[in-house]
Protein backbone atom coordinates (compact mmCIF):
# COMPACT_ATOMS: atom_id res chain seq x y z
CA UNK A 1 0.00 0.00 0.00
CA UNK A 2 1.00 3.08 -0.89
CA UNK A 3 0.03 6.94 0.05
CA UNK A 4 0.37 8.09 -3.70
CA UNK A 5 -0.33 6.67 -7.18
CA UNK A 6 2.00 6.58 -9.86
CA UNK A 7 1.72 9.05 -12.94
CA UNK A 8 -0.45 6.86 -15.48
CA UNK A 9 0.12 9.35 -18.72
CA UNK A 10 -2.19 6.44 -20.88
CA UNK A 11 -5.60 7.85 -21.92
CA UNK A 12 -8.48 6.29 -20.29
CA UNK A 13 -11.72 5.73 -21.76
CA UNK A 14 -13.91 4.79 -18.71
CA UNK A 15 -13.39 4.81 -15.14
CA UNK A 16 -15.62 2.58 -12.79
CA UNK A 17 -15.40 3.65 -9.09
CA UNK A 18 -17.38 0.97 -6.93
CA UNK A 19 -17.66 1.77 -2.69
CA UNK A 20 -19.71 0.61 0.50
CA UNK A 21 -20.60 4.19 0.76
CA UNK A 22 -23.05 5.92 -1.44
CA UNK A 23 -22.24 9.13 -4.07
CA UNK A 24 -25.59 10.58 -3.43
CA UNK A 25 -23.25 13.28 -3.12
CA UNK A 26 -22.59 13.46 -6.78
CA UNK A 27 -26.27 13.54 -7.50
CA UNK A 28 -28.38 16.61 -8.48
CA UNK A 29 -25.87 19.17 -8.92
CA UNK A 30 -27.19 23.07 -9.25
CA UNK A 31 -26.78 25.39 -11.91
CA UNK A 32 -24.77 27.21 -9.67
CA UNK A 33 -22.26 25.16 -8.03
CA UNK A 34 -21.92 23.40 -12.16
CA UNK A 35 -20.56 27.18 -12.32
CA UNK A 36 -18.24 27.14 -9.61
CA UNK A 37 -16.76 24.09 -10.92
CA UNK A 38 -16.28 25.60 -14.32
CA UNK A 39 -14.23 28.71 -12.55
CA UNK A 40 -12.57 26.73 -10.05
CA UNK A 41 -10.91 24.94 -13.08
CA UNK A 42 -9.82 27.94 -15.05
CA UNK A 43 -8.09 28.98 -11.48
CA UNK A 44 -6.60 25.83 -11.01
CA UNK A 45 -8.18 26.26 -7.26
CA UNK A 46 -7.89 24.17 -4.21
CA UNK A 47 -10.88 22.63 -2.06
CA UNK A 48 -11.52 21.41 1.42
CA UNK A 49 -9.43 18.46 1.96
CA UNK A 50 -11.80 17.22 5.01
CA UNK A 51 -15.67 16.70 4.53
CA UNK A 52 -18.02 15.99 7.31
CA UNK A 53 -21.16 14.85 5.37
CA UNK A 54 -20.49 14.37 1.81
CA UNK A 55 -23.97 14.33 1.16
CA UNK A 56 -24.95 17.72 2.10
CA UNK A 57 -21.53 19.50 0.82
CA UNK A 58 -21.99 21.85 -2.32
CA UNK A 59 -17.72 22.18 -2.21
CA UNK A 60 -17.55 18.18 -3.18
CA UNK A 61 -20.30 18.68 -6.34
CA UNK A 62 -18.08 21.97 -7.39
CA UNK A 63 -14.78 20.05 -7.33
CA UNK A 64 -16.46 16.91 -9.16
CA UNK A 65 -17.18 19.30 -11.71
CA UNK A 66 -13.69 21.37 -11.64
CA UNK A 67 -12.23 17.42 -12.08
CA UNK A 68 -14.09 16.53 -15.18
CA UNK A 69 -13.06 19.40 -17.40
CA UNK A 70 -11.01 18.86 -20.65
CA UNK A 71 -10.95 21.16 -23.81
CA UNK A 72 -11.15 19.59 -26.86
CA UNK A 73 -10.17 20.82 -30.82
CA UNK A 74 -11.57 20.21 -33.14
CA UNK A 75 -15.77 20.38 -31.79
CA UNK A 76 -18.29 18.30 -33.76
CA UNK A 77 -21.03 17.77 -31.26
CA UNK A 78 -22.53 15.00 -33.72
CA UNK A 79 -18.90 13.24 -34.36
CA UNK A 80 -16.74 10.94 -31.36
CA UNK A 81 -13.88 12.73 -31.64
CA UNK A 82 -12.08 10.09 -29.15
CA UNK A 83 -10.21 7.53 -29.68
CA UNK A 84 -9.03 7.96 -33.31
CA UNK A 85 -7.58 4.81 -33.61
CA UNK A 86 -9.71 2.30 -34.70
CA UNK A 87 -12.83 4.69 -34.86
CA UNK A 88 -13.71 3.65 -38.51
CA UNK A 89 -16.67 1.84 -37.54
CA UNK A 90 -18.37 4.12 -35.10
CA UNK A 91 -17.46 7.01 -37.35
CA UNK A 92 -18.69 5.26 -40.35
CA UNK A 93 -22.59 6.88 -42.10
CA UNK A 94 -22.10 9.70 -39.88
CA UNK A 95 -22.42 13.56 -41.90
CA UNK A 96 -19.14 14.61 -42.85
CA UNK A 97 -19.80 17.73 -45.24
CA UNK A 98 -16.39 18.51 -45.42
CA UNK A 99 -15.44 14.75 -47.39
CA UNK A 100 -15.73 15.77 -50.58
CA UNK A 101 -15.23 19.67 -50.79
CA UNK A 102 -11.19 20.49 -50.34
CA UNK A 103 -11.88 24.01 -49.85
CA UNK A 104 -13.38 23.27 -46.10
CA UNK A 105 -11.20 20.65 -45.60
CA UNK A 106 -8.10 23.51 -46.08
CA UNK A 107 -10.00 25.55 -43.21
CA UNK A 108 -10.30 22.92 -40.80
CA UNK A 109 -6.41 21.74 -41.36
CA UNK A 110 -5.63 25.52 -41.68
CA UNK A 111 -7.70 26.48 -38.21
CA UNK A 112 -6.52 23.12 -36.53
CA UNK A 113 -2.46 24.27 -37.43
CA UNK A 114 -3.52 27.55 -35.44
CA UNK A 115 -4.26 25.32 -32.37
CA UNK A 116 -1.78 23.06 -32.35
CA UNK A 117 0.76 25.95 -32.22
CA UNK A 118 -1.04 27.95 -29.41
CA UNK A 119 -0.97 24.69 -27.48
CA UNK A 120 3.00 24.13 -27.94
CA UNK A 121 3.65 27.91 -27.29
CA UNK A 122 1.54 27.13 -24.11
CA UNK A 123 3.72 24.27 -23.19
CA UNK A 124 6.78 25.89 -23.87
CA UNK A 125 5.79 28.67 -21.36
CA UNK A 126 5.23 26.26 -19.21
CA UNK A 127 1.23 27.58 -18.85
CA UNK A 128 0.11 24.18 -20.28
CA UNK A 129 1.32 21.30 -18.68
CA UNK A 130 1.13 18.44 -21.37
CA UNK A 131 -1.30 17.95 -24.30
CA UNK A 132 -2.16 14.93 -26.52
CA UNK A 133 -2.68 14.88 -30.48
CA UNK A 134 -4.57 12.18 -31.48
CA UNK A 135 -4.51 10.89 -35.21
CA UNK A 136 -6.09 8.00 -36.90
CA UNK A 137 -2.60 5.94 -36.88
CA UNK A 138 -0.96 6.93 -33.90
CA UNK A 139 -1.06 9.13 -30.77
CA UNK A 140 1.38 12.18 -29.64
CA UNK A 141 2.05 12.66 -26.31
CA UNK A 142 3.66 16.31 -25.33
CA UNK A 143 4.68 17.00 -22.12
CA UNK A 144 6.29 20.34 -20.43
CA UNK A 145 10.04 20.63 -19.01
CA UNK A 146 9.99 19.48 -15.39
CA UNK A 147 7.42 16.03 -16.03
CA UNK A 148 8.14 12.75 -15.97
CA UNK A 149 11.46 13.70 -14.81
CA UNK A 150 12.55 15.57 -17.60
CA UNK A 151 14.46 18.73 -17.77
CA UNK A 152 13.36 19.29 -21.59
CA UNK A 153 10.21 19.11 -23.56
CA UNK A 154 9.13 15.71 -24.74
CA UNK A 155 7.07 14.82 -26.80
CA UNK A 156 6.09 10.72 -27.18
CA UNK A 157 4.49 8.73 -30.10
CA UNK A 158 2.84 5.50 -30.58
CA UNK A 159 2.40 3.16 -32.26
CA UNK A 160 4.72 4.07 -35.15
CA UNK A 161 5.68 2.33 -38.54
CA UNK A 162 8.97 2.71 -40.10
CA UNK A 163 7.37 4.64 -43.54
CA UNK A 164 6.25 7.17 -40.27
CA UNK A 165 10.52 6.72 -38.44
CA UNK A 166 12.25 6.97 -42.19
CA UNK A 167 10.10 10.41 -42.51
CA UNK A 168 10.99 12.30 -39.71
CA UNK A 169 14.88 11.10 -39.72
CA UNK A 170 14.58 12.94 -43.48
CA UNK A 171 12.91 15.95 -41.63
CA UNK A 172 16.65 16.05 -39.68
CA UNK A 173 14.47 15.03 -36.49
CA UNK A 174 16.41 13.38 -34.06
CA UNK A 175 14.77 10.60 -31.92
CA UNK A 176 15.12 7.46 -29.59
CA UNK A 177 13.52 3.98 -29.54
CA UNK A 178 13.39 3.27 -25.55
CA UNK A 179 11.86 0.06 -25.59
CA UNK A 180 14.14 -1.44 -28.12
CA UNK A 181 17.45 0.13 -26.93
CA UNK A 182 15.99 -1.34 -23.44
CA UNK A 183 15.75 -4.96 -25.49
CA UNK A 184 19.27 -4.30 -26.55
CA UNK A 185 21.17 -3.83 -23.55
CA UNK A 186 19.13 -6.50 -22.10
CA UNK A 187 20.37 -9.05 -24.56
CA UNK A 188 23.65 -7.78 -24.16
CA UNK A 189 23.80 -8.62 -20.76
CA UNK A 190 22.35 -11.96 -21.12
CA UNK A 191 24.69 -12.59 -23.78
CA UNK A 192 27.39 -11.74 -21.13
CA UNK A 193 26.51 -13.42 -18.51
CA UNK A 194 25.92 -16.72 -20.56
CA UNK A 195 29.49 -16.29 -21.93
CA UNK A 196 31.18 -15.86 -18.02
CA UNK A 197 28.95 -19.01 -17.46
CA UNK A 198 30.24 -20.78 -20.27
CA UNK A 199 33.99 -19.99 -19.29
CA UNK A 200 33.38 -20.87 -15.93
CA UNK A 201 32.24 -24.28 -16.73
CA UNK A 202 34.06 -24.94 -19.75
CA UNK A 203 37.47 -26.69 -19.19
CA UNK A 204 38.98 -25.60 -22.39
CA UNK A 205 38.61 -22.16 -24.43
CA UNK A 206 36.32 -22.12 -27.54
CA UNK A 207 34.28 -25.21 -26.58
CA UNK A 208 30.88 -25.77 -27.45
CA UNK A 209 27.86 -24.81 -25.21
CA UNK A 210 26.57 -27.65 -22.98
CA UNK A 211 23.36 -28.30 -24.77
CA UNK A 212 25.87 -28.52 -28.01
CA UNK A 213 24.52 -25.68 -29.61
CA UNK A 214 26.59 -22.93 -31.09
CA UNK A 215 26.68 -19.36 -29.94
CA UNK A 216 24.27 -17.29 -32.91
CA UNK A 217 26.09 -14.54 -35.14
CA UNK A 218 25.69 -11.39 -34.41
CA UNK A 219 23.84 -8.85 -36.84
CA UNK A 220 26.57 -6.80 -36.77
CA UNK A 221 29.45 -8.99 -37.96
CA UNK A 222 30.95 -8.37 -41.57
CA UNK A 223 29.07 -10.44 -44.12
CA UNK A 224 32.67 -11.59 -45.71
CA UNK A 225 33.48 -12.62 -42.23
CA UNK A 226 30.48 -14.66 -42.19
CA UNK A 227 30.96 -16.64 -45.00
CA UNK A 228 35.01 -17.40 -44.73
CA UNK A 229 34.25 -21.25 -43.40
CA UNK A 230 32.95 -21.35 -47.09
CA UNK A 231 36.46 -20.62 -48.35
CA UNK A 232 38.34 -23.16 -46.11
CA UNK A 233 35.90 -25.58 -47.73
CA UNK A 234 36.78 -24.64 -51.19
CA UNK A 235 33.10 -24.00 -52.16
CA UNK A 236 32.46 -20.64 -51.90
CA UNK A 237 32.15 -20.29 -55.77
CA UNK A 238 29.23 -22.65 -55.45
CA UNK A 239 27.11 -21.09 -52.68
CA UNK A 240 25.13 -17.92 -53.71
CA UNK A 241 25.75 -15.08 -51.08
CA UNK A 242 23.60 -12.63 -50.61
CA UNK A 243 23.25 -9.74 -52.24
CA UNK A 244 22.96 -6.10 -50.95
CA UNK A 245 19.22 -5.64 -50.85
CA UNK A 246 19.14 -9.10 -49.23
CA UNK A 247 21.23 -8.13 -46.30
CA UNK A 248 19.42 -4.35 -46.12
CA UNK A 249 16.36 -6.44 -45.98
CA UNK A 250 17.98 -8.86 -43.22
CA UNK A 251 18.81 -6.03 -41.11
CA UNK A 252 15.60 -3.52 -41.72
CA UNK A 253 14.02 -7.04 -40.71
CA UNK A 254 13.31 -6.39 -37.13
CA UNK A 255 12.57 -2.83 -37.17
CA UNK A 256 9.59 -3.80 -40.00
CA UNK A 257 8.37 -6.25 -37.11
CA UNK A 258 8.03 -3.54 -34.28
CA UNK A 259 5.71 -1.39 -36.26
CA UNK A 260 2.20 -1.09 -35.16
CA UNK A 261 3.53 -2.32 -31.84
CA UNK A 262 4.46 -0.94 -28.46
CA UNK A 263 8.14 -1.55 -28.86
CA UNK A 264 7.67 0.91 -32.35
CA UNK A 265 6.83 3.82 -29.48
CA UNK A 266 9.29 6.88 -30.51
CA UNK A 267 10.73 9.71 -27.91
CA UNK A 268 11.64 12.82 -29.11
CA UNK A 269 13.43 15.62 -26.74
CA UNK A 270 14.38 19.25 -26.70
CA UNK A 271 14.71 21.56 -29.71
CA UNK A 272 13.45 18.66 -31.72
CA UNK A 273 9.98 18.46 -30.62
CA UNK A 274 9.62 21.96 -32.41
CA UNK A 275 10.84 19.69 -35.60
CA UNK A 276 8.36 17.26 -34.80
CA UNK A 277 5.46 20.23 -34.41
CA UNK A 278 6.31 21.76 -38.00
CA UNK A 279 6.49 18.27 -39.61
CA UNK A 280 3.40 17.15 -38.16
CA UNK A 281 1.58 20.26 -39.23
CA UNK A 282 3.03 19.67 -42.78
CA UNK A 283 2.45 16.11 -43.17
CA UNK A 284 -0.40 15.05 -45.21
CA UNK A 285 -0.74 11.71 -44.11
CA UNK A 286 -1.65 12.82 -40.55
CA UNK A 287 -5.50 13.55 -42.12
CA UNK A 288 -6.98 9.83 -43.71
CA UNK A 289 -7.83 10.51 -47.47
CA UNK A 290 -10.22 8.12 -47.28
CA UNK A 291 -12.95 6.31 -45.38
CA UNK A 292 -15.17 7.71 -42.54
CA UNK A 293 -11.90 10.07 -41.30
CA UNK A 294 -11.29 11.69 -44.39
CA UNK A 295 -10.48 15.01 -44.50
CA UNK A 296 -10.95 15.13 -40.67
CA UNK A 297 -8.04 17.08 -38.36
CA UNK A 298 -6.34 14.93 -35.43
CA UNK A 299 -8.07 15.62 -32.36
CA UNK A 300 -6.24 17.62 -29.47
CA UNK A 301 -6.42 17.07 -26.43
CA UNK A 302 -5.77 19.47 -23.26
CA UNK A 303 -6.12 20.12 -19.31
CA UNK A 304 -6.35 24.02 -20.22
CA UNK A 305 -7.85 26.37 -22.63
CA UNK A 306 -6.00 27.07 -25.90
CA UNK A 307 -6.86 28.60 -28.93
CA UNK A 308 -9.97 27.50 -31.16
CA UNK A 309 -10.26 25.05 -27.77
CA UNK A 310 -13.96 24.02 -26.75
CA UNK A 311 -14.30 23.23 -22.92
CA UNK A 312 -16.03 19.74 -22.58
CA UNK A 313 -16.77 17.61 -19.65
CA UNK A 314 -16.46 14.06 -19.14
CA UNK A 315 -19.81 12.35 -18.10
CA UNK A 316 -20.59 11.02 -15.14
CA UNK A 317 -23.24 9.04 -13.22
CA UNK A 318 -23.98 7.30 -9.86
CA UNK A 319 -26.12 3.97 -9.65
CA UNK A 320 -27.13 1.44 -6.83
CA UNK A 321 -26.70 -1.64 -7.28
CA UNK A 322 -26.86 -5.25 -5.00
CA UNK A 323 -23.99 -7.79 -4.77
CA UNK A 324 -24.08 -11.13 -3.69
CA UNK A 325 -21.93 -11.82 -0.67
CA UNK A 326 -21.99 -14.59 0.97
CA UNK A 327 -25.91 -16.01 1.88
CA UNK A 328 -27.08 -12.15 1.66
CA UNK A 329 -26.97 -9.16 -0.83
CA UNK A 330 -25.72 -5.87 0.05
CA UNK A 331 -25.50 -2.60 -1.34
CA UNK A 332 -23.35 -1.76 -3.87
CA UNK A 333 -22.55 2.05 -5.31
CA UNK A 334 -20.78 3.10 -8.06
CA UNK A 335 -19.62 6.22 -9.97
CA UNK A 336 -19.18 5.54 -13.76
CA UNK A 337 -16.78 8.33 -15.82
CA UNK A 338 -16.61 8.27 -19.60
CA UNK A 339 -14.46 9.98 -21.94
CA UNK A 340 -11.22 11.37 -22.63
CA UNK A 341 -9.70 10.80 -19.22
CA UNK A 342 -6.19 12.85 -19.11
CA UNK A 343 -3.76 11.97 -16.22
CA UNK A 344 -5.03 15.29 -14.26
CA UNK A 345 -8.20 14.32 -14.22
CA UNK A 346 -7.62 10.60 -12.83
CA UNK A 347 -5.57 11.95 -10.11
CA UNK A 348 -8.31 14.77 -9.33
CA UNK A 349 -10.99 12.39 -8.96
CA UNK A 350 -9.02 9.71 -6.64
CA UNK A 351 -8.06 12.72 -4.28
CA UNK A 352 -12.04 14.02 -4.31
CA UNK A 353 -13.10 10.22 -3.65
CA UNK A 354 -10.67 9.86 -1.04
CA UNK A 355 -11.99 12.66 0.91
CA UNK A 356 -15.59 11.60 0.26
CA UNK A 357 -15.75 7.59 0.27
CA UNK A 358 -13.95 8.23 3.76
CA UNK A 359 -10.57 6.74 2.20
CA UNK A 360 -12.36 3.50 0.63
CA UNK A 361 -13.40 2.45 -2.89
CA UNK A 362 -11.98 0.67 -6.09
CA UNK A 363 -11.86 1.52 -9.20
CA UNK A 364 -11.79 -0.15 -12.61
CA UNK A 365 -9.78 1.65 -15.06
CA UNK A 366 -10.35 0.92 -19.06
CA UNK A 367 -7.07 2.35 -20.64
CA UNK A 368 -6.85 2.82 -24.28
CA UNK A 369 -4.12 0.92 -25.48
CA UNK A 370 -2.11 2.91 -28.32
CA UNK A 371 -1.54 4.77 -25.10
CA UNK A 372 -0.88 2.53 -22.33
CA UNK A 373 3.48 2.79 -23.67
CA UNK A 374 2.99 6.36 -23.03
CA UNK A 375 4.33 5.26 -19.19
CA UNK A 376 7.88 4.36 -20.25
CA UNK A 377 10.94 5.84 -18.17
CA UNK A 378 12.77 8.12 -20.54
CA UNK A 379 16.53 7.49 -20.72
CA UNK A 380 18.78 10.11 -20.50
CA UNK A 381 16.50 12.92 -18.72
CA UNK A 382 19.61 14.39 -16.83
CA UNK A 383 19.38 15.00 -13.08
CA UNK A 384 16.32 14.12 -10.96
CA UNK A 385 14.34 17.55 -10.71
CA UNK A 386 13.61 18.93 -7.24
CA UNK A 387 10.06 18.74 -6.42
CA UNK A 388 10.01 22.70 -5.41
CA UNK A 389 12.10 23.76 -8.62
CA UNK A 390 9.35 21.92 -10.49
CA UNK A 391 6.35 23.16 -8.36
CA UNK A 392 7.81 26.85 -8.81
CA UNK A 393 8.59 26.81 -12.74
CA UNK A 394 5.16 25.04 -13.72
CA UNK A 395 3.11 27.03 -10.48
CA UNK A 396 0.82 28.65 -13.43
CA UNK A 397 0.44 25.28 -15.51
CA UNK A 398 -3.02 25.13 -14.46
CA UNK A 399 -2.89 21.94 -12.56
CA UNK A 400 -3.57 21.12 -8.73
CA UNK A 401 -0.59 21.28 -6.59
CA UNK A 402 -0.92 17.90 -5.37
CA UNK A 403 -1.87 16.79 -9.34
CA UNK A 404 1.38 18.42 -10.62
CA UNK A 405 3.88 16.82 -7.82
CA UNK A 406 2.50 13.39 -9.11
CA UNK A 407 3.04 14.04 -12.48
CA UNK A 408 6.75 15.44 -12.04
CA UNK A 409 7.76 12.07 -11.33
CA UNK A 410 9.63 9.45 -13.30
CA UNK A 411 7.00 7.00 -14.42
CA UNK A 412 7.42 3.35 -12.89
CA UNK A 413 4.71 1.55 -14.78
CA UNK A 414 7.10 1.04 -17.97
CA UNK A 415 4.70 -0.03 -20.72
CA UNK A 416 1.51 -1.04 -19.11
CA UNK A 417 -0.92 1.09 -17.27
CA UNK A 418 -2.95 1.11 -14.03
CA UNK A 419 -5.87 -0.83 -14.91
CA UNK A 420 -7.73 -1.85 -11.27
CA UNK A 421 -7.44 0.58 -8.13
CA UNK A 422 -8.37 -0.02 -4.30
CA UNK A 423 -7.82 2.59 -1.51
CA UNK A 424 -8.70 0.80 1.64
CA UNK A 425 -7.73 3.03 4.98
CA UNK A 426 -6.71 6.00 2.84
CA UNK A 427 -3.84 3.78 1.15
CA UNK A 428 -3.87 2.68 -2.33
CA UNK A 429 -2.90 -0.48 -4.00
CA UNK A 430 -3.03 -1.22 -7.84
CA UNK A 431 -2.45 -3.39 -10.46
CA UNK A 432 -1.03 -3.11 -14.06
Amino acid sequence: PRSELPADWSLKTRLLFTSSQPFTWAEHVKAQEEAQGFAQHCRAADWPQCVQEPRTCAELRCALQQSLVYWLHPALPWLQLFPRVGADRGMAGKACPWAQDEALQRVLVSEWSVSFTSLYNLLKAKLCPYFYVCTYQFTVLFRAAGLAGSDVITAVISPTTRGLREAMRSEGIEFSLPLVEESRIRKQKNSEVNMETEIVHSPEVGKSTADGEEPAPSDDDDDEESFSWLEEMGVQDKIKKPDAISIKIRKEKNEVQMDHRPESVVVVKGTNTFTLLNFLINCKSLVAAAGPQAGLPPTLLSPVAFRGATMQTLKARSMNAKARARSSYEDVFSLEVVGPVMPHSLHLLTLLLRCAQRGAFCAALYTHEPTAVFNTRLEDTGAALGKEAVCRDLSKCGLHPKTLDQLSQFSTLGKSSIRFLEMKDYAYTWKS
